[in-house]
């Protein structure tokens, strides 16, 4: 079949610059975000770990979203610690840490070719270095996997968590009501792309009677591609988490009588 519509399912700080990278690359793509980030109501625990980074060797950001939020109550003038490193689990939050200012001396991401970018690859250019007796800093949402931060602290890390921001159902407005009901009446020419479960759980909600036995999706990873497959989806096909991965993918079209995961 020919190339499918494309619908990005990001909170939409990043759903934006991911449409507008697609369709440069040829590709039918709109933004249908399944995911809310919203402010803490309280941002001071965010500026005291500010005042505090020098405590720490690692600080891991779980995401762009993490990035943004932590990097929005900075004091005036302050740079980031070049002894302290910044985690990465993926090409966005790089990218949104260098975009903060991390020197890239500090950065530490999943390699290159890595198979996903999570905090499993992460995990693998941590994992030998010495980490007894020194402290981590994970920032994430009020809530998030502690999968990282317990083999942190098997190695001997002292591990402590921040929370930058909320998540939180999406509201969707009228043009995006209607994305979700044109995929929903012609499945075979949209492709969704999920890059959180939390975003599939989410889309379950907006349309709980929805049939989504015709409907293909790509995912950015096996426990993303899983619950999509409980969702219902025909076809889930595993992609890389960058934009060029995605399109090709996209422009190469979806059947869900292809082999599935």
């Amino acid at each position: 079949m020919s190339a499918a519509r494309l619908i990005v399912t990001r909170p939409l700080a990043q759903a934006l610059p991911w449409v507008s990278g697609l369709q440069a690359l040829g590709v039918d793509a709109q933004a249908l975000p399944l995911i809310t980030i919203a402010p803490l109501a309280d941002p001071a625990p965010v500026r005291q770990a500010w005042l505090r980074l020098t405590d720490f060797a690692l600080v891991v950001f779980v995401s762009a979203n993490a990035v943004q939020h932590f990097f929005a109550q900075r004091p005036d003038a302050a740079l980031w610690p070049a002894a302290v490193l910044a985690g990465s689990t993926g090409p966005g939050t790089s990218a949104a840490l260098r975009q903060a200012g991390v020197p890239e001396v500090a950065l530490v991401e999943p390699a290159h070719d890595a198979p996903t970018s999570d905090s499993e690859a992460l995990w693998a250019r941590l994992k030998h270095r010495p980490w007894v007796g020194r402290r981590a800093l994970v920032v994430r949402g009020e809530e998030g996997r502690d999968w990282l931060a317990e083999h942190l602290r098997g190695q001997g890390a002292k591990i402590e968590f921040l929370a930058a921001y909320r998540r939180q159902p999406p509201q969707p407005d009228a043009a995006e009501r209607a994305l979700l009901s044109a995929a929903l009446a012609e499945p075979a020419r949209h492709l969704w792309h999920f890059s959180s479960s939390e975003g599939v759980a989410h889309l379950r909600g907006l349309a709980p009677q929805a049939d989504w036995s015709r409907s293909a999706a790509l995912a950015s990873h096996p426990r993303i591609a899983q619950a999509a497959r409980a969702a219902g989806f025909g076809q889930v096909d595993l992609v890389g988490a960058r934009i060029a991965a995605v399109a090709a993918r996209a422009l190469a079209g979806a059947s869900i009588q292809s082999s599935s995961l």
